[in-house]
């Protein structure tokens, strides 16, 4: 009897070990959105099923979408802007507040989850954060008056906030532009790759 719940144990306890690390490492291969969605392709968690259901959601396409989570974080679920330095060589505080798959701020985080009521939301899921990207470049679209296919001033905008796209203050800053093309870029590429892989 022992050895027949034992071996129950690990029927279900293998492949629940083998879905929770699958879902905690970061793509190996980013530059390939087919290769991203075919890695995270599981019971517990199905990137492009929520990547798809932010695109019906708020209607900005999925390969901006995915852009972007490329871009500000990797895919990596707790990744976090560089710590500064005490005294030069202490490790010290993060840069911003800055975390998760969208890198989403706290205080923009919080706006996010109390104007969708999604208030279990965590930025270290997939599932909300590119329901957050979404939600964020539909209300840049909404406020801002850029498409919704916009790669490169969705991610402006993404990238400097709404006060400070509208100011322009992104226009002296060569490093901000650089991104937003390089993001523009990655979402051309993987909206091409989405006609093949599907």
């Amino acid at each position: 009897m022992f050895a027949l719940r034992l071996s129950k144990i690990i029927l279900v306890g293998v492949p629940l070990s083998i879905g929770l690390t699958a879902c905690a490492s970061p793509p190996r291969q980013i530059n390939n959105v087919c290769a991203v969605f075919d890695q995270n392709d599981g019971w517990l968690t199905n990137w492009e099923h929520e990547a798809r259901a932010a695109e019906r959601k708020h209607g900005v396409p999925v390969a901006i979408l995915m852009a972007t989570v490329r871009k500000e974080s990797g895919f990596r679920h707790n990744a976090r802007p560089p710590r500064t330095k005490l005294l030069g060589v202490i490790p010290w505080k993060h840069q911003s507040t800055a975390y998760g798959y969208s890198q989403a701020l706290d205080g923009t985080w919080a706006q996010y989850k109390a104007e969708t009521g999604n208030l279990s939301a965590r930025r270290t899921s997939f599932g909300d954060a590119v329901d957050f990207v979404g939600w964020f470049h539909a209300k840049s679209a909404d406020t801002l008056g850029i498409a919704r296919n916009d790669a490169y001033n969705l991610y402006l905008a993404y990238y400097s906030g709404w006060g400070g796209y509208r100011s322009g203050s992104w226009r002296g800053n060569a490093a901000i532009q650089r991104y937003a093309r390089e993001t523009e870029a990655v979402a051309q590429s993987y909206s091409a790759q989405l006609q093949r892989c599907q």
